[in-house]
């Protein structure tokens, strides 16, 4: 049996302002934008390539012994791309406040590109969630 991450939960305070961030801002692909019952709102977004979704909801109560999470409190979200260069500049041009190109020294965090799995950038969602972007070798069918 596969087990498949499929789909990841970002809690954001204003739905409409999340989803310009991560349609517009990051060029995401909104799948669906939908009322799933009387005040359940889901907005779900993908990002090009991806095999995992972002799910943006409202009104969603916690699963069984689960707590909400609050807004901005998920950090350490982490996508691949081939060409991290390529990447910020884009997201540059769609108005995302992105760091420079960072890599990991022997005295931390270093900016520019480092070696083969080590050029990362980072950037927030208006809610203060944290990404981080690495750059991969090759596309993941690739690999």
């Amino acid at each position: 049996m596969n087990w498949t991450l499929e789909v990841v939960v970002v809690p954001v305070t204003d739905l409409d302002r999340a989803k310009d961030f991560y349609g517009t801002a990051c060029g995401f692909t909104v799948d669906l934008d939908t009322e799933v019952a009387p005040g359940v709102r889901i907005i779900q977004v993908t990002p090009p390539g991806s095999r995992c979704s972002i799910a943006l909801q409202s009104g969603m109560p916690p699963g069984p012994g689960e707590k909400p999470m609050a807004p901005g409190s998920l950090q350490g979200l982490q996508v691949c791309v081939t060409d991290i260069e390529a990447a910020r500049a884009e997201l540059l041009s769609r108005g995302v406040d992105v760091t420079p190109v960072q890599h990991v020294g022997p005295d931390g965090w270093t900016e520019g590109k480092g070696g083969t799995w080590n050029s990362f950038m980072f950037f927030k969602d208006p809610d203060g969630n944290g990404w981080t972007v690495q750059e991969a070798p090759s596309e993941l069918s690739e690999r």
